[in-house]
């Protein structure tokens, strides 16, 4: 295993996104549903492992979801720790309709709505080379002193 993990941020304050129109944060979400996605985008990833998804995070931190027509077809898990400082920890899809193209176009969004709402940066957990296209894209560095 690989312990050498690094962590990303991404400093809002350096974002410009716009908010997509066929997302909403869902108030009162379908857990079964968002649980059926969730497996869905860990068979199409082919995961070795994964992590469930407990009731509890879908009712207490954001779910934003992501719509083709009426349905959802992808969603993310934010959690709110303060004023300035949110994580993205979960972003799953559907994969049903390819050419919405909801990978970059969830995070863009999300850089939007936490901007809006007045936070400083949305943590994105473990960098990834695609993560790397976001504006204010920053590693996190090693504890010093």
């Amino acid at each position: 295993m690989d312990d050498s993990m690094i962590f990303c941020r991404i400093n809002l304050s350096k974002t410009n996104y716009k908010k997509v129109k066929n997302s909403k944060i869902i108030k009162n979400p379908d857990i079964d549903l968002l649980n059926e996605i969730y497996f869905s985008y860990c068979r199409y990833k082919k995961f070795k492992s994964f992590m469930p998804i407990f009731d509890c995070e879908y009712k207490n931190h954001d779910v934003i979801g992501y719509f083709d027509k009426d349905e959802v077809a992808a969603f993310s898990l934010t959690a709110t720790y303060d004023k300035d400082n949110a994580e993205c920890y979960q972003f799953a899809w559907n994969y049903k309709n390819p050419k919405l193209q909801l990978g970059i176009k969830s995070l863009k969004n999300e850089c939007a709505i936490y901007k809006e709402r007045g936070f400083k940066y949305l943590y994105l957990g473990e960098s990834h080379e695609y993560k790397e296209q976001i504006k204010g894209f920053e590693i996190m560095g090693p504890v010093s002193g």
